[in-house]
């Protein structure tokens, strides 16, 4: 009995700490805990990204957020994270002489 007893209470105890390790939808990165309702949708993010000079290869979810893969007004290619309720850029990451 104190055995199971003494299981019982491990798994009430381990299991939100498992639980949050897991970042597979990525939302513990950002913090951004959005219904996808709410996003917006990839043709909104594309046109409010090109609004602001960027010319998108490639979009993707990944980490809760929008994943941008691009170049920007200048031509040199970036990659961004892009809040998917707001459009705001997160993360926005130069990738140096890389042209294409």
């Amino acid at each position: 009995m104190q055995k199971t007893l003494a299981i019982a209470l491990f798994a009430l105890v381990a299991a939100p700490s498992l639980a949050m390790a897991d970042d597979d939808d990525g939302r513990n990165r950002w913090g951004i805990d959005a219904p996808r309702d709410q996003w917006m949708s990839l043709a909104d993010v594309t046109a409010k990204m090109e609004a602001a000079g960027y010319k998108i290869r490639e979009i993707e979810i990944d980490d809760g957020v929008y994943e941008i893969d691009g170049h920007d007004a200048n031509g040199a290619r970036i990659e961004a994270d892009v809040h998917p309720v707001t459009g705001e850029i997160l993360r926005r990451d130069d990738k140096r002489g890389e042209r294409g």
